[in-house]
């Protein structure tokens, strides 16, 4: 494999730009829209979160100070981003604990996190690995934990070109396919929360539940 050849998409496109990225998600104005889904997820006190892509940790420290009492949990398959991701932990003097990994083959015990947070990364992957990414999920969720998931809408509007080209990697997706796709891995409660524009386009906040087990 060549040099900034991955399996993975970094998160600024190309290992290159990786200094580049905060400060122009910044500019686009992604971290308030994280804030945004930060604030509907609703953390409760005591929940173990699992932030999948959480690329150079921008989500994470906007946990930690929002909700010191919940444990939070990194992933991501790039070790530059989570290198990253730690030193701006430690600035913030926050704490979370990191695992080097993919989205679709995730390395934790089933039923190990009361909610699952993902931004702006589920594009990156193509089907297959985007449904196997949400069978993961869902399989590391307790019963009747929660994902949320933001995420491009359908084509993003700069796909001829532009500034943000690179940061949209293979594109967006249509919302009825994210949703059938959430509820073909076995979600209940599949929704969309709310839409919103970004100077990329559409961008939409699914939400969905792994049903609670019945009582015996």
């Amino acid at each position: 494999m060549k040099p900034n050849q991955h399996e993975y998409v970094p998160a600024a496109g190309h290992d290159l730009f990786l200094p580049l990225y905060d400060p122009l998600t910044r500019l686009f104005g992604f971290a308030r829209l994280r804030r945004g889904l930060l604030a509907r997820a609703a953390l409760r006190p005591g929940e173990r979160v699992l932030d999948v892509g959480c690329g150079t940790g921008t989500l994470l420290v906007a946990i930690g100070r929002a909700h010191p009492e919940v444990e939070a949990v990194g992933l991501d398959p790039d070790p530059k981003a989570l290198a990253r991701a730690g030193r701006k932990l430690r600035r913030a003097g926050l704490t979370a604990a990191l695992t080097q990994a993919s989205a679709s083959a995730l390395p934790f015990a089933a039923g190990s996190f009361d909610c699952v947070l993902s931004s702006f990364m589920f594009h990156h992957l193509d089907a297959a690995a985007q449904q196997r990414m949400l069978s993961e999920v869902l399989r590391v969720l307790k019963p009747g934990g929660r994902l949320e998931l933001m995420d491009f809408a359908g084509k993003h509007e700069s796909g001829h070109g532009g500034p943000g080209r690179w940061l949209l990697a293979r594109g967006g997706n249509a919302e009825d396919e994210v949703l059938q796709s959430m509820q073909r891995a076995g979600f209940a409660e599949v929704r969309v929360v709310t839409r919103a524009r970004s100077w990329f386009g559409a961008l939409a906040h699914y939400q969905a539940r792994r049903a609670l087990e019945p009582v015996a």
